[in-house]
């Protein structure tokens, strides 16, 4: 049974179950009327609202393109950027569908006959490209050396030698380049969780754990880019990079990022294609074990989210610390609602619940100010070079396993 939020409040305190109104203010303005209920000295927060936000307009503009927008993740880079003060004033795709598609949302746009159109554009600042992931990385390093910094779809690299090569041009051009890890970087709750664990709300992070199924088709509906039927080279890990390096990459930045290794190791990894005969190269499930020299991680990979759940994928995030410890339910709250962006924590005095659907999301000004200013506020350059290493030596080195049906 679905109950609105003042509905189960007042159902509670007729019930008499509502203890006292006890802080749930886990950072600056939410607000401390969350209900307290259960029995003990332990406490539940329930419904603990992040207060929506009023976004501030941006405070720099710049103009950026798109070379290549073979997924759909494109219109969400686009989205983070216009946030931020960004000007789309061109774009160039090698896919008519995805072009005619592009049209329709942005028709003020100028289309170019050539990705070089994009690159020798003295007046774009910036580029973006979703294009074949086996393609991006030569597309970023010509970007960089005319000039101009970029912002990659994930993965944004499928060997280490274009990693190799990607290092050696920003350290020679002194360009930004990043890569839109987007589970982090445009999840909210996964934005306020990084809140938390800066705060210590539950100590040092021990261990991170990502569990990441995926939805092969989704109808061609929304930014996911579950086009049915995917491309051919959706197919192909020459081109898609794996399972361990494509998807794969977000929750391994996700590790970085909340256990603060600067350094860490993959211990084991293995790939398997469960079942899509007829792509036999294709890899449908993954997982990997990491090390780090501040904490530990596993992650999960599927290509198997059934239609019943009702969005690409019941995606999670756990993160232990030594005095508590978090679970981030991004997408859908499965069996319970379908509204994403879930935050629990749970430490020494309480276990808190809290929706953080209605707060901003700072990735989109804080790279346009990063442009700007030359800075590196809105993504840790060798943080998500760092990723995109370990996922490529996990996929690498992974055992093929064969399940026996």
């Amino acid at each position: 049974m679905t109950t609105s939020l003042t509905q189960r409040r007042e159902f509670l305190k007729q019930a008499g179950l509502v203890g006292s109104l006890g802080s749930a203010a886990m950072m600056a303005g939410l607000p401390e009327s969350a209900m307290a209920f259960g029995g003990g000295s332990a406490r539940i927060i329930e419904d603990a609202v992040a207060p929506a936000q009023t976004e501030e307009a941006p405070k720099f503009h710049i103009k950026f393109a798109v070379c290549g927008m073979s997924h759909d993740h494109i219109n969400g880079m686009i989205g983070a950027v216009q946030r931020g003060g960004g000007e789309l004033v061109a774009a160039w795709g090698g896919e008519e569908d995805k072009l005619a598609a592009f049209r329709k949302r942005y028709p003020d746009v100028k289309i170019v006959a050539s990705q070089d159109e994009i690159i020798d554009d003295p007046s774009v600042q910036l580029v973006l490209t979703s294009q074949v992931a086996s393609e991006r990385a030569g597309i970023a390093v010509r970007a960089m050396k005319r000039g101009k910094d970029f912002l990659s779809d994930k993965p944004g690299l499928t060997t280490l030698e274009q990693l190799a090569e990607v290092r050696k041009t920003v350290a020679e051009t002194k360009r930004i380049y990043a890569i839109m890890y987007s589970e982090l970087l445009e999840v909210k709750a996964a934005v306020y969780a990084g809140d938390f664990v800066r705060q210590g709300a539950i100590g040092k992070v021990i261990q991170t754990i990502n569990i990441a199924p995926h939805q092969i088709a989704q109808g061609g509906s929304g930014d996911a880019g579950g086009a049915n039927p995917r491309p051919d080279w959706f197919w192909n890990p020459d081109q898609y990079g794996g399972i361990l390096c494509d998807i794969g990459s977000h929750q391994v930045d996700q590790f970085l990022f909340y256990t603060g290794s600067t350094e860490a190791e993959v211990v084991e990894s293995q790939i398997a294609n469960v079942r899509h005969p007829k792509y036999p190269r294709f890899q449908d499930f993954g997982d990997m074990v990491l090390r780090g020299n501040r904490g530990f991680g596993y992650v999960r990979l599927d290509w198997f989210t059934p239609d019943g759940l009702g969005t690409w994928g019941d995606g999670r995030l756990f993160i232990l610390g030594t005095d508590g410890y978090m679970e981030v339910r991004k997408y859908t709250n499965v069996g319970v609602s379908h509204q994403g962006n879930n935050l629990f924590v749970v430490d020494s005095k309480q276990a808190r619940f809290i929706d953080c659907s209605a707060m901003p999301l700072p990735f989109g000004p804080q790279f346009v100010a990063d442009i700007v200013n030359r800075t590196h506020t809105a993504q840790n350059q060798d943080e998500a070079l760092l990723a995109a290493e370990l996922v490529l030596k996990a996929q690498k080195n992974a055992k093929f396993v064969t399940l026996e049906s």
